[in-house]
This record gives C-alpha cells, structure tokens and sequence, in this order.
C-alpha cells in the first residue's frame, strides 16, 4: 500500500494539543463549517418544502395543464367548446398524460339573507380529482356527481362560508347577472380550507350539470379540459406535445401560464438560498483560512526542521491541507447531523409553526433531498480546499535558518 506522508504526519499533528488560543480559533472555525453547512441544509430543505407545498395548492386546483377554447378572452367565461371522445382518448393516451376532467365555469354572486359575495362557479363531473380537496375538508363530504341525476350540493371555501356564516346543510342563492338575470338554489355538502386564501375565496365547486344549465348548454358543451401529468418537471413537455394534437379552434395553457405571478414568485426564493449559501461558504472560508495561517505558525519550527531535511514546499503545504481537511470533515459531520435532524424533527413534528393568512401554510415545510445534501457537503469541501491552496504556500516564506536558529 502506498504510503502518504504527508497524511501521515497530519494525523500525528492533528492529535496533538497547541495553545489554548489555537485551540479557541481551531473550534470556532470548525463551529463555524458545522453551522454553515446545517444552515445550508435547512435553508435549502425550507425553501424547497415551501415551492412544492404552494406548488401542489395552485396544481389542486387547476391540475397541471388546461385546454380551453381559442379567444382572447381574458375574463373567468371564455367561449365554450363541444366534447370530442376521440380527441379525449388521444390526449389520455399520450406518454406523461394520468388524468383528465371537463369542467365548466360561471362568475355569480353567492348571497345570504346577511351578506353577499362574488364567487366563480367551477362545475366538475364523475371524474374529477378530489385528492386535493378531500385532504382540505374542514367539514361535510365532496362533491359525488352521478350520470343521470343533477347534483344540487355545493363546495365552499371556509373563506367564503365564514364571509356568508354558512355550516354545511345550510341553503344558499347563486345569483347570475346575466339578461334575463338567474337564481339557484344550492345546500352546502362540504366546506374547504387549503390554506391559499386567494384561491379559496374565488372558487366554488358544483355539480357540471348545474353550470351548463344556467349556461344554457347541453350535455356536450363545455368550458374545456383540465389534464394532470404524472410528474411536475414534465409540465412543459408534456404541454408541448399536445399542442401538436388540439384542433385549430383549441389552446392549451400550463398553470404556468395561468398563474405566472405565483411562480415567479416562488422562483425568488431560490436567490435568497444562493444569497445564504455564498454567505455561509464565505464565511467557512474566512475561518479556516485563519486556522491555516494559526496551525503553520505555531509549527514553524517543524517547518524549518523538515525544510531542512529536504521537504519540498509542496509537501510541507500538503500537510497543513491534511490538517486543515480533517478540521473541514469534522465541522461538516456535525453540521450534517444538527443540519439534518432539525430537518426531519420539523417534517414529523412540527415544531415551528406559521401564520397560515400570511404565509399559505400551518407550519415550517421540509424537503430533504440527498442530492442536495451531497452537493453542499462537496461543495463545501472543494471551495474550502480551493480557498486554502493560496494560504498553504505561505511556509515558502519561512526562513530555514532562522527557525533552526530559534530552536
């Protein structure tokens, strides 16, 4: 086995005690790599917790992509569009595709003998997913709407039935201003909360039935379709391929498009992360760079001895890297475990909780990714070493004979 030398004398070195104020700054430099990578890893896992749990709220409601018809409508009513069963078999059929639903809308105002408000009408069917508001159900049951039979039950926001002081089994109106102006009659089946109070407060989830006639429509006609992908990251093409599918008079819109500000929103906060990671890094950098400078003067007589004996430069600099890197590994295990354990503590426990009217959500989110974990910690370690090359060749400027004549 190949012998290393200077590894071999770092790990002697390393086990040896210096001054006591060696000691301080060696500890606090490797404190300071433990609290900058546990911090790196839960900024990270917060960040990245927060887009997907927004992320899944805008997604529950709207899936992941729309088909609507072609205008340039930018109101809730855009031109309605008939059903094609072939043109439904091929888009389910495309690789990517899991999921979808026609749905129709109508803007209208919800009024109690109290209070009024606007709301906007979502008409679903039997194949609607309600995995996202069944998770929400605060009270009542979700909308169950048959073939053959018009479903009056209505699914209201915990936002809007609080505004109306509506409970479930109450009745409410749905006017629609329209020549000549409609009334409808509805019995809250189910209240929601999801948390996104925009959202919540906008929509109101109805039997498909009950849409098309207040619209007038038949049984055929629709506002469009709403199609879910098996993965997020296939949004973009999955949506690319069906564009090439739709009929003229068609257009597709990924929730991308439908809400831009809302991701873009959530796109910013990966600037605060890289913000907190350079800050982190620097700051480790900073640390050990005095640590290395601390470790090579307090051994300048062991310099001066092995320049002596013919040490090259290069192999003198290797081992206080060796010494440094033992330090940098060190800090980083205990930054892992205290990083990674506040992680999952949080995720299981909850022990941080938030403003759910400010911030969309009930508690601190986390999501743990090894990648992640594993490009901090490599990160880390390379811009360390990186940084700490320059430094090490600071025992070039050691004289040979003074130190030996100090000895």
């Amino acid at each position: 086995m190949k012998f290393s030398l200077p590894y071999f004398i770092a790990k002697r070195l390393s086990g040896q005690g210096g001054t006591s104020s060696a000691k301080l700054i060696i500890n606090i430099a490797t404190g300071s790599v433990a609290l900058g990578v546990a911090v790196m890893i839960i900024a990270i896992a917060i960040v990245k917790g927060y887009q997907h749990q927004i992320r899944s709220k805008i997604i529950g409601f709207s899936t992941h992509i729309q088909v609507s018809n072609l205008d340039m409508n930018n109101s809730f009513e855009t031109n309605p569009i008939y059903r094609d069963s072939i043109l439904e078999n091929v888009l389910q059929a495309q690789q990517g595709v899991n999921h979808l639903q026609p749905f129709a809308i109508k803007a209208g105002i919800l009024k109690t003998p109290q209070e009024f408000t606007g709301i906007v009408l979502k008409g679903v069917d039997s194949t609607f997913d309600w995995r996202f508001l069944q998770n929400h159900l605060r009270s009542g049951t979700i909308l169950l709407p048959k073939v053959n039979e018009q479903s009056h039950g209505i699914l209201l926001s915990e936002k809007t039935a609080n505004l109306l002081k509506l409970s479930v089994g109450d009745q409410v109106l749905l006017y629609v201003v329209q020549s000549p102006p409609r009334v409808r009659k509805f019995k809250v089946q189910g209240i929601y909360n999801s948390g996104f109070s925009e959202i919540d407060g906008l929509y109101a989830f109805v039997d498909l039935k009950q849409v098309q006639k207040i619209n007038n429509w038949n049984a055929n006609v629709i506002s469009g379709y709403e199609i879910g992908v098996e993965q997020n990251e296939d949004i973009v093409e999955v949506a690319n391929t069906l564009t090439y599918l739709l009929p003229y008079q068609l257009q597709l819109h990924t929730i991308f498009d439908l809400y831009p500000q809302l991701f873009d929103w959530l796109n910013l906060l990966d600037v605060n992360v890289w913000v907190i990671i350079i800050l982190m890094v620097i700051v480790a950098c900073i640390n050990m760079i005095t640590v290395l400078l601390i470790l090579i003067t307090e051994r300048s007589l062991m310099i001066g001895l092995l320049r002596s004996l013919g040490a090259t430069t290069s192999l003198v600099s290797a081992i206080f890297l060796n010494m440094a890197l033992r330090l940098i590994i060190k800090g980083m295990i205990i930054g892992n475990f205290v990083g990674i354990g506040i992680g999952l503590s949080q995720k299981y426990l909850g022990w941080f909780k938030l403003d759910e009217e400010a911030y969309y959500l009930k508690e601190v989110p986390i999501a743990l990714f090894v990648n992640d974990i594993v490009m901090i910690n490599a990160g880390t370690l390379i811009v360390c070493l990186l940084v700490l090359i320059v430094p090490s060749r600071f025992v070039a400027r050691i004289s040979t004979v003074k130190t030996m004549r100090r000895a």
